[in-house]
């Protein structure tokens, strides 16, 4: 295989879509496995959609994930520079060539000409497209005359450059995700290459700069199939056919019902992330929490991203960054939607916070321990997390479901109370704690045997001292071991606790 290439080429007009992550994945993984290289290209031509900050939330982003370029913005490379308002000047080169050529001309209709036109179609239900039929029609240097259209120029009147796509043509190219594709080029439009003011549109700047980066693959979203035939021609009429990279249009991530594309505000209304980071926008509603807020580990979340689209063919579900580019073929990429399952992705992060020791996600979990302003040692941290990873999906969960290792119980379970606690018992359970506080060496291993002593002492069964000893120490059934749990909180605390937990089930049993 010739020197792969690849580029991902997001506009900063917002935070960076899940979708958009899943394109960066998909272009790094395939440079990855190829030793190719993998660029980061910020395409910023559209000035009235450039949002501050979008740019540095990109770069972020594609850092929290180990996205990692070789090239780009901040980077270097020998075929900067990397952001397209910085390559403006190249552009109108390869406009004039195009209108050299015969395959490009100025239009000078207004946008309020234009809009009328629209909606003189609209009245009639069709609908206005700026082509091969009606181009002839409006007002540009094909129906105008030569001497008025230098004319016009030199008098500065505002024009576009649109590009002049051939009447009655087939135009097919390779696509590696859905094979041959084939578009009518009077199902085309003139789409303009050049706005006012020299500024190009995405169109030509996405062509001139994939063929001076020497971009040899692009893997781009689903919703640019319709722009291809455009590119095509662009290649052609520049005369660079022959260095045309090879195309992959990746499938939609549909919302979870499968129905439509996932987009930026199903976030807030399906209650998950559909961005890396969080991002605080203009308003309320264009504010979003990202994945790693959400409590992800951004390996689980690539692990997820990659399985929507593609497979590797095998049972093989849990990989590794450089697992997944070993496995990675275009070719295996799916041409149907991916439908956007919540559940899997919390799975997933499950299985990557199970493969971690204590000390590892307490790295992890402490900015959200220090939240709650709980004040423990980075030991003790790291042994809560240890016993409670297999019963978490999210960083959170550490501290909202395990709260009770990090303060005093706030909330019991009166039902299992009701059903198990006998107040006649206190006596024997006082005895219990005053065992329980006597225990040598004070570890899991001793006060298990203790506990099991005494029960086999008074004559209780397991069913009537377990779960009175589990919710004094938790206030819930659910959660690690019992006795990982008193051997980790302490005599004070567990003496403490359970003074406090008898005293609340005698108000609870006398209730009923």
């Amino acid at each position: 295989m010739s020197s792969v290439r690849v580029r991902f080429a997001p506009s900063p007009t917002g935070a960076l879509h899940i979708g958009g992550v899943r394109t960066a994945l998909y272009n790094y993984l395939l440079a990855k496995k190829t030793g190719g290289t993998f660029i980061l290209r910020i395409e910023d031509t559209d000035e009235t959609r450039y949002v501050p900050g979008a740019e540095d939330y990109i770069v972020h982003a594609l850092k929290w994930c180990g996205i990692l370029p070789t090239e780009g913005p901040g980077i270097g490379g020998d075929y900067g520079p990397y952001r397209q308002s910085e390559r403006k000047a190249m552009y109108g080169k390869y406009a004039q060539q195009l209108i050299d050529g015969g395959n490009a001309y100025y239009a000078f209709d207004t946008s309020d000409e234009l809009n009328a036109l629209r909606k003189e179609y609209e009245s009639r239900k069709e609908t206005f497209r700026y082509d091969s039929s009606t181009r002839d029609q409006l007002k540009n240097s094909l129906t105008l005359s030569e001497s008025e259209v230098k004319e016009r120029l030199e008098s500065g009147e505002p024009y576009t450059i649109r590009l002049k796509i051939p009447r009655d043509e087939s135009i097919q190219f390779n696509d590696l995700v859905r094979g041959s594709v084939t578009f009518q080029s009077n199902e085309v439009d003139d789409k303009i290459m050049l706005k006012g003011g020299g500024m190009p549109t995405y169109h030509l700047a996405n062509i001139v700069d994939d063929h001076f980066m020497k971009i040899s693959h692009v893997i781009r979203g689903e919703e640019w199939l319709s722009s291809t035939p455009h590119h095509v021609y662009l290649y052609r009429f520049l005369g660079w056919e022959d260095t045309m990279p090879e195309f992959a249009h990746l499938p939609l991530i549909l919302k979870p019902t499968g129905k439509g594309k996932l987009g930026k505000r199903d976030g807030a209304k399906f209650g998950f992330p559909v961005f890396p980071l969080s991002w605080e926008g203009a308003t309320e509603e264009d504010s979003f929490e990202g994945f790693k807020e959400f409590g992800f580990d951004p390996a689980a979340v690539l692990n997820f991203l990659a399985f929507l689209g593609w497979n590797p063919g095998t049972e093989q579900e849990i990989f590794s960054l450089d697992e997944l580019a070993e496995a990675f073929s275009v070719e295996r990429i799916g041409k149907s939607g991916a439908k956007f399952d919540y559940e899997k992705a919390k799975w997933y992060n499950q299985q990557y916070l199970m493969a971690k020791n204590g000390e590892e996600l307490a790295v992890m979990v402490r900015p959200f321990v220090e939240a709650k302003g709980y004040e423990v040692s980075d030991d003790y941290l790291a042994k809560v997390c240890e016993m409670m990873k297999e019963r978490v999906s999210l960083i959170p969960d550490f501290v909202e479901n395990g709260y009770y290792l990090f303060e005093g119980v706030k909330e019991y379970d009166e039902k299992t109370i009701r059903k198990k606690w006998k107040p006649e018992r206190q006596e024997s359970f006082d005895q219990l704690a005053i065992l329980i506080n006597n225990a040598d060496p004070f570890n899991a291993e001793k006060l298990e045997a203790v506990v099991k002593g005494f029960v086999s002492d008074t004559g209780l069964s397991f069913g009537d001292v377990f779960p009175i000893l589990r919710i004094a120490i938790s206030g819930t059934m659910k959660g690690p071991s019992v006795f990982d749990m008193v051997a980790l909180l302490g005599k004070e605390e567990v003496a403490s606790r359970l003074k406090k937990a008898y005293a609340y089930f005698n108000e609870v049993s006398q209730a009923v």
